[in-house]
């Protein structure tokens, strides 16, 4: 059995060859979410939630062809840390 190589070490051409299908899969899958939220019953109620927002600044992110896109999109739907949000109280 070979190791899995990591990223870094394969050629761009061959990270899109191995990911393509399941990218593709994966947006496909977010684009018919959305068109089912469009689709539903009082759809104009979530107009403004927040959730909605988060998955709109994601995709501006994935957009923008900056690096880092995956901490960036995990910070759009992360809390802001607390200190002490472990201690009893």
């Amino acid at each position: 059995m070979s190791p899995v190589r990591s990223a870094h070490s394969r050629t761009a051409s061959a990270v899109l060859d191995a990911d393509f299908l399941e990218v593709r899969a994966k947006l496909l899958e977010v684009a018919a979410s959305l068109d089912r939220i469009d689709r539903a019953v009082a759809a104009a109620r979530v107009a403004n939630d927040e959730r909605l927002a988060g998955i709109a600044q994601s995709l501006a992110i994935l957009a923008d062809g900056r690096p880092d896109r995956a901490e960036r999109i995990q910070l759009v739907f992360s809390d802001e840390y607390q200190a002490g949000w472990n201690v009893a109280r």
